[in-house]
């Protein structure tokens, strides 16, 4: 393996350790000083492949010229003035705009704040005013944020280890998870099965006239690009509905083109009562909405739900001039040719390298699952690690996923061109090649 010198990376990398605490994450030990389209300039001149798009925020590229020209002209304008305090306009054409592209079965309303996590923490503060309920039920392997109510939604343990206590009335059911547990079972069977279980689960784990929400991705992100099955997606609605139960789709990471749609569960042809984005809709700028059935969103009173910043009007016209270009650059589409192309080559690299398990995902969300001696539970955190490490050297930034780190995943900008998607895919089967002789 080659590997260039990077002295000037290299000294930014350990300036960080001497002034970032240890606990904020680092997933890749690349620099950057700049970036465009699909491509990182790293402190070195190094131009890198972005294969994980900032953790899946850059679906329209980065940098796009028309919202960094809209950046500009509403920074010129209005800074900040709270959306609490003086009403404008950028934050209300922003939720119009999500209502039309997010219809959620009628009269929908939406609302904005910062965070993804801000955004779970939200949406169940509403559900559990519209039922007057306070259970939440959620999903092994999920991963929905870092503060008190989304850390506790989310199932890693090693990202809450040391921070509780955590809040209470929260219970938590296996992902359906059909590589991992199918046994062997045709997906019509397992998926009915799973709905069993969850039906048991009301007599075992929780009463369900005090389930105020259930709370799932569609398709898992950090817990490993794992998409629910549709049936058990509709089994889950009709579940919700017997009960009186809201249900929440968490479409942080899988929203705004990353799947082919605006949101995964448009695809499956579920409607959510209430669904979270963020990440992709501002192309970098802190921005997040909470997207829900009017009578709903209207339920919650008054100052209970918002914040300082909701809706920064720099960060409104950032989303805007993000969907602008993702309906210009017709970017759902791009997505489906995009998980064409990867999926073409892992499976590819499948029949290769026994050490994948699994290939997966949704239009462009795609995954490839490391295992030893093709056992689903035996996940093989180690070549993964080495595959993402080599990467980096090769100048491909790569992220893993899953709860053990086992998971290869890509999220690169939908805009990437075809030889630049191929040269990192290239990346990868080389770094599996090497990576299965040691």
């Amino acid at each position: 393996m080659t590997i260039t010198p990077t002295p000037i990376s290299d000294a930014l990398v350990a300036r960080r350790a001497r002034a970032v605490p240890r606990g904020v994450g680092v997933f890749n030990t690349v620099t950057v000083e700049r970036a465009s389209g699909a491509i990182l300039t790293d402190l070195d001149g190094r131009s890198l492949i972005d294969f994980a798009g900032g953790i899946g925020v850059v679906n329209a590229g980065h940098c796009p010229e028309s919202v960094v020209s809209a950046i500009c002209e509403q920074a010129g304008k209005l800074l900040h003035a709270s959306f609490n305090v003086a009403t404008y306009e950028p934050y209300v054409a922003l939720c119009e705009k999500l209502i039309e592209l997010l219809p959620h079965g009628g009269a929908t309303k939406a609302m904005l704040v910062s965070t993804g996590a801000e955004a779970v923490e939200n949406a169940v503060k509403i559900a559990r005013q519209a039922t007057g309920r306070q259970g939440v039920l959620c999903f092994t392997d999920a991963f929905h944020g870092r503060t008190l109510m989304a850390l506790t939604l989310t199932s890693k343990v090693a990202y809450k280890r040391g921070c509780g206590p955590f809040a209470p009335e929260v219970y938590r059911q296996r992902f359906p998870n059909y590589y991992r547990f199918g046994e062997g079972l045709d997906l019509e069977t397992f998926v009915a099965r799973e709905l069993k279980s969850l039906e048991r689960t009301t007599y075992t784990s929780f009463d369900p006239a005090g389930l105020a929400a259930v709370i799932i991705e569609p398709v898992q992100g950090e817990g490993g690009f794992n998409p629910a099955p549709p049936a058990y997606l509709r089994g889950l609605r009709e579940f919700c509905d017997r009960y009186g139960i809201l249900l929440i789709f968490d479409e942080v990471q899988s929203g705004f083109g990353r799947t082919g749609d605006w949101a995964s569960w448009q695809g499956v042809g579920v409607v959510p009562d209430i669904s979270t984005y963020a990440k992709s809709l501002g192309s970098g700028m802190p921005i997040a909405a909470v997207v829900g059935s009017a009578e709903v969103m209207d339920a919650a009173a008054p100052s209970t739900i918002g914040g300082t910043y909701i809706g920064n009007p720099v960060c409104c016209a950032a989303a805007l001039a993000t969907i602008e270009v993702m309906q210009r650059e017709n970017l759902n589409a791009r997505a489906i040719q995009v998980g064409e192309i990867i999926d073409r080559r892992f499976r590819a690299m499948a029949r290769r390298f026994p050490a994948i398990g699994d290939v997966r995902g949704v239009g462009a969300m795609r995954a490839l699952e490391l295992v030893k001696n093709s056992d689903p539970l035996q996940p093989d955190g180690d070549l993964c690690r080495y595959v993402v490490t080599w990467c980096a050297a090769q100048g491909l930034v790569l992220l893993s996923a899953g709860t053990d780190k086992n998971i290869i995943r890509v999220l690169c900008p939908l805009v990437i061109a075809d030889d630049e998607l191929i040269r990192g895919l290239d990346i990868i089967e080389a770094a599996l090649e090497n990576g299965t002789k040691q």
